[in-house]
């Protein structure tokens, strides 16, 4: 029998363990075929590679030796795969370029593809959106997108940061919906904790907006009472029937029925940034797309509810 990868990850899966019992579980197998698989890849090493006792299972010296270099092999493997994945995914028709983009919810996603499809209508542009960023940045890290388009609050550090390069696009201040009827929209700012007694609104994620609201709203004296976590639309509509207040970027479109105002004191502020691979190809026209996502943030700008408010003043 010929050593292969799997048997190397049922080593170090059974090392990892202690036991054949709890490594069979996770490997999902049968204990007995476990053990029969073990002793088929300790015969083709030369000898045993565990001690089996009543607590369990350790390493021989010589299951020291094939675990140490398989958790050198595995991971250089693994990197291997996905180094090849970006290359094979990233040439594009003819080798060009091609724009593979992961994003959450917003308008910036759609005015980079704008951006991008006018300066080079012959490069193909594909679109991903999540509620995830870790999704969009994991996507971007093995190779499945070529740019993930995501944000932070303030310092706060983005997702996979070993392993994506990332620049920042722009900065927004954070701002408050309100319906077009609530008595607080004729403030030109407002402080946060006079929406205490608010219910809010807000879309999904796993990022570090909803903590760092939370601390907001602490610093500001108080804890948000009810919170409806839904789809952007959904959260448009509970605003505008005046069910609740929601958060918004600079860069929230004109809405009928629905009013923005900033936050005294600016509690909140959204980094956009994007990310890429720094080995990957992609990484080649980064500047590039950079540029257009610096461009697409000041075109989403011009079409937000803040600048149509200040126009209109």
């Amino acid at each position: 029998m010929e050593l292969e990868l799997r048997h190397l990850k049922t080593i170090r899966a059974i090392a990892d363990a202690g036991s054949l019992t709890k490594a069979a579980t996770r490997l999902g197998l049968a204990q007995p075929a476990l053990s029969a698989q073990l002793k088929r890849i300790e015969r083709a090493l030369g000898g045993p590679l565990f001690v089996r006792g009543r607590e369990g299972v350790r390493t021989t010296a010589l299951g020291d030796l094939v675990l140490d270099r398989a958790r050198v092999v595995l991971p250089a493997v693994c990197e291997l795969q996905e180094e090849a994945v970006r290359f094979a995914r990233n040439r594009g028709p003819g080798g060009g370029c091609s724009y593979r983009l992961g994003g959450t919810h917003g308008p910036l996603l759609g005015a980079l593809v704008d951006q991008l499809a006018a300066a080079d209508p012959g490069a193909p542009v594909t679109t991903y959106t999540s509620w995830s960023e870790r999704e969009i940045a994991v996507a971007a890290a093995e190779g499945r997108l070529d740019f993930a388009l995501t944000g932070v609050c303030g310092e706060s550090a983005p997702p996979e940061p070993g392993r994506l390069a990332w620049v920042e696009v722009a900065r927004d201040p954070v701002y408050v919906m309100l319906s077009a009827d609530h008595p607080l929209t004729a403030r030109p700012e407002i402080d946060l904790a006079e929406l205490a007694a608010e219910a809010w609104t807000d879309v999904p994620g796993d990022g570090c907006f909803g903590d760092c609201f939370a601390a907001a709203c602490v610093r500001a004296g108080f804890t948000p009472a009810c919170v409806y976590e839904t789809d952007t639309a959904s959260c448009v509509h509970l605003v505008q029937v005046g069910r609740a207040v929601g958060l918004c970027r600079a860069t929230f479109p004109a809405t009928p029925g629905l009013v923005t105002r900033p936050l005294a004191g600016v509690p909140l502020i959204w980094r956009h940034l994007l990310g890429w691979h720094p080995k990957a190809r992609a990484a080649a026209w980064a500047p590039a797309v950079v540029r257009h996502a610096r461009a697409a943030h000041a075109q989403a700008l011009g079409r937000s509810a803040a600048a149509t408010e200040q126009l209109a003043g």
